[in-house]
């Protein structure tokens, strides 16, 4: 694990994270929901919009999907984690469609170490997405866990 640039220092509560930016197609959300959600809104454009959605939507498991492939992108695939012990909550606040261009941001709430293992710390964060208008569509708070740097530098 060593040159990973984000360690458990290196979080700061209060600070937010840059997500970049998703494109959403109808053939990804088609794709996905042939195979995970099979609902008539995520396959078929006609029916998404006879629905309350309002057209083709992405499956909410499909948005959280998207969400931790930015997420990876981002900095955790750069970083000391070690995965996570769940996730508190999870919101699905507006119809993710095709053409959608989401965005999104982490911000870190709380840190602390680990009583029984001081090598590793648990940092708390919100996760957002936002479509093009600025509109919040999902919402996630969990808790990761990273090893310290000097944890990560050590051979295990």
């Amino acid at each position: 694990m060593t040159g990973k640039t984000w360690a458990y220092e290196d979080f700061v509560e209060g600070v937010s994270l840059d997500l970049g930016s998703k494109n959403v197609s109808a053939a990804e959300i088609i794709e996905f929901a042939s195979e995970f959600d099979a609902q008539p809104m995520h396959l078929d454009e006609e029916a998404g919009k006879a629905s309350i959605l309002g057209g083709l939507s992405a499956s909410g498991w499909h948005t959280c999907a998207m969400f931790m492939r930015m997420l990876c992108d981002a900095f955790l695939l750069d970083s000391t984690s070690q995965g996570s012990p769940g996730i508190e909550h999870v919101k699905w606040k507006k119809p993710v469609v095709a053409g959608d261009r989401l965005t999104g941001k982490v911000t870190v709430l709380a840190k602390r170490q680990s009583k029984s293992r001081p090598q590793l710390g648990l940092v708390s964060m919100r996760s957002e997405l936002f479509n093009q208008r600025g509109e919040c569509v999902f919402e996630l708070e969990n808790t990761g866990m990273f090893l310290a740097r000097d944890a990560a530098k050590s051979p295990s």
